[in-house]
């Protein structure tokens, strides 16, 4: 009988040793949204560059987070940087996530945008304007890959944004962001693939200066 209730002991606590054994977790998801827009947000400028190589212009940009209960949208503004009263450029970016390391930047045209300059000062002003009277630039989205901590890097689709600024076929653009600069390569080519505007050399740095 001993010899029973012995064996029948260690059989129970081979069991609870099994049950013990805890079943492999699955990672848990993170979106890491939230960090790339509060990497983008700010005002930057290419100064420094500007100053070691005359090739580029001194730019400003300014980007600044609209419609905060709607998602993750920025008001994007860009000009020279001695000429901020008339931009070149002027857009608003929605972040989505698409999953643990990939993310989307969709850029959107904005209807009668000359009303708009210098309203990245006042973020909340932007509450009047309505999403019908926005276009979005289909074709023109960044895909960025999170690499890092507070490091994301990427690029528009091949030959997927279409563009006929001075007699382009399409738009290319190439972006890391860090911490402390933007780093952004926007290039014009015609339909044979020949470089007809932007930058030749590099994407232009901005610095951010908030």
């Amino acid at each position: 009988m001993i010899r029973n209730f012995l064996t029948l002991l260690i059989i129970l606590t081979l069991i609870g040793c099994k049950n013990d054994k805890q079943t492999p977790q699955e990672p848990i998801s993170q979106d890491h949204s939230h960090e790339l827009v509060a990497l983008m947000q700010g005002s930057f400028d290419s100064e420094i560059q500007s100053q070691v190589d005359s090739t580029y212009f001194n730019i400003s940009l300014h980007m600044y987070p609209i419609w905060k209960d709607k998602g993750n949208f920025l008001y994007v503004e860009q000009a020279l940087s001695s000429k901020q009263e008339q931009p070149y450029r002027q857009r608003i970016y929605e972040i989505t996530r698409l999953n643990d390391s990939m993310y989307n930047s969709a850029a959107y045209t904005i209807e009668n945008d000359s009303l708009w300059i210098g309203k990245w000062k006042t973020p909340e002003a932007f509450q009047e304007l309505t999403l019908d009277q926005i276009s979005k630039k289909e074709g023109c989205e960044v895909l960025l890959k999170r690499l890092d901590a507070d490091y994301f890097k990427g690029e528009t689709g091949e030959k997927t944004c279409e563009s006929t600024l001075y007699g382009a076929a399409y738009a290319t653009s190439e972006v890391e962001i860090m911490e402390d600069k933007i780093i952004s390569w926007d290039r014009g080519f015609d339909a044979k693939g020949e470089h007809v505007w932007g930058a030749e050399k590099g994407g232009y740095i901005f610095n951010k200066l908030d």
